[in-house]
Protein backbone atom coordinates (compact mmCIF):
# COMPACT_ATOMS: atom_id res chain seq x y z
CA UNK A 1 0.00 0.00 0.00
CA UNK A 2 0.89 3.83 -0.43
CA UNK A 3 0.69 6.47 1.68
CA UNK A 4 -2.95 7.44 2.48
CA UNK A 5 -4.01 6.21 -0.51
CA UNK A 6 -6.04 2.52 -0.62
CA UNK A 7 -6.81 0.78 -4.04
CA UNK A 8 -9.98 -1.10 -4.21
CA UNK A 9 -11.27 -2.22 -7.13
CA UNK A 10 -8.54 -0.78 -9.23
CA UNK A 11 -8.93 2.89 -8.36
CA UNK A 12 -7.09 4.84 -5.98
CA UNK A 13 -9.14 6.37 -3.46
CA UNK A 14 -7.02 8.28 -1.35
CA UNK A 15 -5.96 10.67 -4.57
CA UNK A 16 -9.74 12.18 -5.05
CA UNK A 17 -8.95 12.95 -1.35
CA UNK A 18 -6.26 14.44 -2.28
CA UNK A 19 -7.34 16.39 -4.86
CA UNK A 20 -10.11 17.78 -3.20
CA UNK A 21 -7.73 18.90 -0.22
CA UNK A 22 -5.59 20.48 -2.55
CA UNK A 23 -8.21 22.29 -4.20
CA UNK A 24 -10.04 23.39 -0.89
CA UNK A 25 -6.59 25.38 -0.21
CA UNK A 26 -6.37 26.80 -3.67
CA UNK A 27 -9.47 28.38 -2.90
CA UNK A 28 -8.69 29.74 0.27
CA UNK A 29 -5.93 30.82 -0.66
CA UNK A 30 -7.74 32.95 -3.59
CA UNK A 31 -10.18 33.71 -1.54
CA UNK A 32 -8.22 35.04 1.53
CA UNK A 33 -7.00 38.29 -0.50
CA UNK A 34 -10.23 38.97 -1.24
CA UNK A 35 -11.84 38.97 1.91
CA UNK A 36 -9.12 40.62 3.35
CA UNK A 37 -9.63 43.67 0.83
CA UNK A 38 -13.42 43.70 1.84
CA UNK A 39 -12.84 43.97 5.41
CA UNK A 40 -10.16 46.51 4.76
CA UNK A 41 -12.25 48.85 2.97
CA UNK A 42 -15.29 48.45 5.73
CA UNK A 43 -12.84 49.21 8.17
CA UNK A 44 -11.40 52.04 6.25
CA UNK A 45 -14.94 53.64 5.40
CA UNK A 46 -16.16 52.87 8.83
CA UNK A 47 -13.08 54.82 10.35
CA UNK A 48 -13.88 58.00 8.23
CA UNK A 49 -14.14 61.71 9.79
CA UNK A 50 -17.68 62.68 9.90
CA UNK A 51 -18.18 66.42 9.23
CA UNK A 52 -21.73 68.23 10.05
CA UNK A 53 -22.50 71.85 9.66
CA UNK A 54 -25.22 73.18 11.27
CA UNK A 55 -27.20 76.48 11.56
CA UNK A 56 -27.08 79.57 9.52
CA UNK A 57 -24.45 81.73 9.44
CA UNK A 58 -24.19 84.37 6.77
CA UNK A 59 -21.98 84.98 4.47
CA UNK A 60 -18.98 88.06 4.78
CA UNK A 61 -20.20 90.03 2.13
CA UNK A 62 -23.72 90.16 3.11
CA UNK A 63 -22.74 90.86 6.90
CA UNK A 64 -20.95 93.82 5.66
CA UNK A 65 -23.82 95.26 3.80
CA UNK A 66 -25.51 94.95 8.21
CA UNK A 67 -24.64 98.09 9.17
CA UNK A 68 -26.27 100.65 11.93
CA UNK A 69 -29.53 102.44 10.79
CA UNK A 70 -30.71 98.86 8.26
CA UNK A 71 -34.26 97.95 9.20
CA UNK A 72 -35.25 94.82 9.82
CA UNK A 73 -37.40 93.95 6.68
CA UNK A 74 -33.59 94.58 4.87
CA UNK A 75 -31.98 92.12 7.47
CA UNK A 76 -34.16 89.69 6.46
CA UNK A 77 -33.84 89.82 3.04
CA UNK A 78 -30.45 89.77 2.79
CA UNK A 79 -29.31 87.07 5.74
CA UNK A 80 -33.28 85.32 6.03
CA UNK A 81 -34.61 84.74 8.94
CA UNK A 82 -32.69 84.39 12.23
CA UNK A 83 -32.01 81.02 13.80
CA UNK A 84 -33.57 82.23 17.25
CA UNK A 85 -34.82 85.94 19.05
CA UNK A 86 -33.82 87.18 22.46
CA UNK A 87 -36.10 85.54 25.05
CA UNK A 88 -38.42 88.34 25.93
CA UNK A 89 -38.79 90.74 23.25
CA UNK A 90 -37.79 90.67 19.53
CA UNK A 91 -34.79 93.35 19.98
CA UNK A 92 -31.77 90.80 19.09
CA UNK A 93 -31.69 88.23 16.33
CA UNK A 94 -29.20 85.64 16.80
CA UNK A 95 -27.94 83.54 13.57
CA UNK A 96 -25.61 80.52 14.84
CA UNK A 97 -23.98 77.89 12.92
CA UNK A 98 -21.99 75.17 14.49
CA UNK A 99 -19.34 72.78 12.82
CA UNK A 100 -18.30 69.48 14.28
CA UNK A 101 -16.42 66.45 13.27
CA UNK A 102 -17.24 62.44 13.99
CA UNK A 103 -14.31 60.31 14.06
CA UNK A 104 -15.77 56.52 13.80
CA UNK A 105 -17.88 55.34 16.31
CA UNK A 106 -16.79 58.25 19.02
CA UNK A 107 -18.08 61.44 20.66
CA UNK A 108 -18.05 64.67 17.90
CA UNK A 109 -16.36 67.66 18.73
CA UNK A 110 -16.94 70.96 18.19
CA UNK A 111 -14.35 72.37 14.98
CA UNK A 112 -16.16 75.99 14.70
CA UNK A 113 -19.12 77.37 16.40
CA UNK A 114 -20.20 80.89 15.66
CA UNK A 115 -23.23 83.17 16.95
CA UNK A 116 -23.85 86.62 15.48
CA UNK A 117 -26.30 88.67 17.25
CA UNK A 118 -27.77 91.44 15.84
CA UNK A 119 -29.39 94.80 18.24
CA UNK A 120 -32.08 96.46 16.84
CA UNK A 121 -33.43 99.71 18.40
CA UNK A 122 -36.91 100.70 19.67
CA UNK A 123 -37.48 102.11 15.57
CA UNK A 124 -36.74 98.63 14.09
CA UNK A 125 -33.06 99.41 12.93
CA UNK A 126 -29.98 97.72 13.42
CA UNK A 127 -28.05 99.30 16.43
CA UNK A 128 -25.06 96.40 16.72
CA UNK A 129 -23.72 93.68 15.01
CA UNK A 130 -21.77 91.46 17.51
CA UNK A 131 -20.07 88.11 16.55
CA UNK A 132 -19.23 85.27 19.17
CA UNK A 133 -16.78 82.36 18.09
CA UNK A 134 -15.92 79.29 19.76
CA UNK A 135 -13.43 80.81 22.03
CA UNK A 136 -16.07 82.58 23.83
CA UNK A 137 -18.50 79.43 24.06
CA UNK A 138 -19.03 78.18 27.76
CA UNK A 139 -19.72 74.48 28.46
CA UNK A 140 -23.11 74.35 30.36
CA UNK A 141 -23.45 70.82 32.51
CA UNK A 142 -27.09 69.16 31.96
CA UNK A 143 -28.82 67.58 34.94
CA UNK A 144 -29.82 63.98 33.81
CA UNK A 145 -32.28 63.70 37.03
CA UNK A 146 -35.73 63.02 36.16
CA UNK A 147 -38.35 64.66 37.38
CA UNK A 148 -40.93 62.33 39.58
CA UNK A 149 -44.54 62.05 38.92
CA UNK A 150 -47.21 60.82 41.07
CA UNK A 151 -48.93 57.34 40.80
CA UNK A 152 -48.20 54.14 40.65
CA UNK A 153 -45.14 52.66 38.59
CA UNK A 154 -46.10 49.47 36.97
CA UNK A 155 -43.84 47.01 36.48
CA UNK A 156 -43.94 45.00 32.77
CA UNK A 157 -45.86 42.07 33.71
CA UNK A 158 -48.40 44.73 35.19
CA UNK A 159 -48.61 46.48 32.12
CA UNK A 160 -48.38 43.89 29.97
CA UNK A 161 -51.46 41.95 31.97
CA UNK A 162 -52.83 44.74 33.10
CA UNK A 163 -55.54 45.58 30.08
CA UNK A 164 -56.11 41.95 29.54
CA UNK A 165 -60.40 41.80 29.02
CA UNK A 166 -60.37 45.74 29.19
CA UNK A 167 -61.27 46.24 25.34
CA UNK A 168 -63.86 44.16 24.21
CA UNK A 169 -65.61 46.39 22.46
CA UNK A 170 -69.14 45.37 24.11
CA UNK A 171 -70.86 47.47 27.08
CA UNK A 172 -69.69 45.97 30.73
CA UNK A 173 -67.02 44.29 29.49
CA UNK A 174 -68.91 40.90 28.94
CA UNK A 175 -68.81 39.18 25.08
CA UNK A 176 -71.90 37.48 23.85
CA UNK A 177 -71.51 34.24 23.51
CA UNK A 178 -72.21 32.95 19.48
CA UNK A 179 -75.17 30.66 18.94
CA UNK A 180 -74.17 27.49 18.17
CA UNK A 181 -77.77 26.45 16.35
CA UNK A 182 -77.96 23.34 18.45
Amino acid sequence: MTSGRYKIDGRIWGQRRQNATVGMRVMIMRLFPRLGALALSVFIVGCSTFVDQRGNLPDEEKLAQIQPGVTREQVAQMLGTPSTTSTFDDSTWYYISKRTEQWAFLTPSTVDQNVIAIDFDGDGRVRTVRRHGLDEAKTVAMVDRATPTPGKTLGFLEQLFGNLGRFNGTEGGRRPVPATGI
